[in-house]
């Protein structure tokens, strides 16, 4: 077998739906699998799994071992010569495994490949592709220090911004939502570090495939949507998350660094009376209009009752995606992709493109009776039921 797709998943139903269909349709023409390890989830994750993806092989935990741990045992059970671990809350293209399979084929020493990962609203993610987490490299990137100096390399390692988003690259660090590598360097590292804290078991992984000699790589040729959730909210119960996660990753590797304690406790304070001045994350107003891709005129009729609005039906076949950008601009747009009629690629490529801050997306999965999206990176997304 030359894949095995591992997704760990707690109580996001219907993202692991959407993720799980995704997976299923890059499949199609690959020897691989899918493994879903449920860390005892209190929604209906399983009782979907059983009944629309049987053939998916599910993994129930009596508890929620965390991230590392469930991820271990997920990979216990694989059988492909390669491993990918990722997270329930992404999107795939139906290329995405052939190609990333393709590139890794090529590799000489290979630790792990990344992609490109956008979020909900079609921005780009710079964690895709980082630097090792030095003292310093940790300051820049708590004082925003990378944003003012883009360009230069003693300031822009934390998101390795020598490497552009559209350039395929070695790097050290990866995240952990999208990770593929061979199953063998997986069993050979033991897997996550099961000791290891939120925040660092993708660096504290990626760190040791590369003491292990072997090279790391961000492939910009396929991106994946990533729904990135409430917990990149930039607060001060963020920075102690990441600060602990930094002292678990420093005591490992290297010596304990006063430096970087005196100055995340500098930031901690910084990021918590940035965020009692910003007071809570205003909602985005309700979009103006709604637009429909797909051939199916009587889903315009079940969308304009749910959203109490006229939906009306664009082809994007017929219309130039840049025109079609050009039309939207500057109007509260939602746009709903039926997935039916569109492949999760062409979505993902729709999503990239028309990007604006005016314009939302959401997904109609195959066969599904609700839409999904993310109108913005610091939210866990929104799940409209379509009766």
């Amino acid at each position: 077998m030359q894949l095995s797709v591992v997704i760990l998943n707690y109580n996001v139903r219907y993202f692991l739906e959407l993720c799980v269909l995704s997976v299923q349709e890059a499949l199609i023409s690959l020897d691989a699998e899918i493994i879903v390890v449920d860390n005892n989830s209190d929604d209906d994750s399983v009782l979907m799994l059983q009944e629309r993806f049987p053939k998916v092989k599910l993994i129930q935990n009596k508890d929620n071992f965390g991230f590392p741990k469930g991820n271990n045992i997920g990979v216990e059970h694989a059988k492909g010569e390669y491993v990918c671990i990722l997270n329930p809350d992404t999107v795939v293209a139906e290329d995405t495994f052939t190609k990333i399979l393709a590139f890794a084929e090529r590799q000489i020493n290979l630790g792990i490949v990344g992609c490109k990962l956008i979020d909900g609203t079609g921005a780009f993610l710079p964690e895709s592709k980082r630097g090792v987490p030095t003292p310093w490299v940790a300051f820049t990137k708590i004082f925003g220090l990378y944003k003012v100096f883009p360009k230069q390399k003693f300031f822009n390692q934390y998101y390795a911004q020598n490497l552009g988003e559209n350039q395929t690259g070695k790097v050290a660090i990866l995240v952990g939502a999208f990770m593929l590598m061979k199953r063998d360097l997986y069993h050979d590292l033991e897997g996550f570090d099961e000791k290891c804290f939120m925040y660092a078991d993708d660096i504290d992984l990626s760190y040791r495939v590369l003491q292990k000699q072997k090279t790391n790589y961000y492939f910009h040729e396929t991106t994946v949507i990533h729904y990135k959730g409430e917990s990149t909210v930039k607060d001060d119960k963020y920075m102690s998350h990441f600060q602990q996660a930094m002292r678990f990753f420093y005591k490992k590797h290297f010596k304990q660094s006063w430096f970087f304690t005196f100055f995340i406790q500098i930031g901690i304070v910084f990021f918590s009376v940035a965020k009692w001045f910003q007071g809570k994350q205003k909602s985005k107003p309700v979009p103006e209009s709604y637009v429909l891709y797909s051939s199916d005129l009587k889903l315009t009729e079940k969308l304009s009752f749910v959203f109490k609005n006229k939906v009306a039906i664009i082809d994007f076949k017929k219309e130039k995606m840049v025109n079609s950008s050009l039309i939207f601009r500057g109007k509260r747009v939602e746009i709903i992709l039926d997935n039916q009629y569109v492949s999760f690629k062409k979505c993902i490529k729709i999503i990239e493109t028309l990007k604006d801050k005016s314009i939302t997306f959401k997904i109609l999965p195959k066969n599904a009776n609700f839409v999904i999206g993310s109108d913005s990176r610091n939210d866990r997304g929104q799940i409209i039921k379509i009766k």
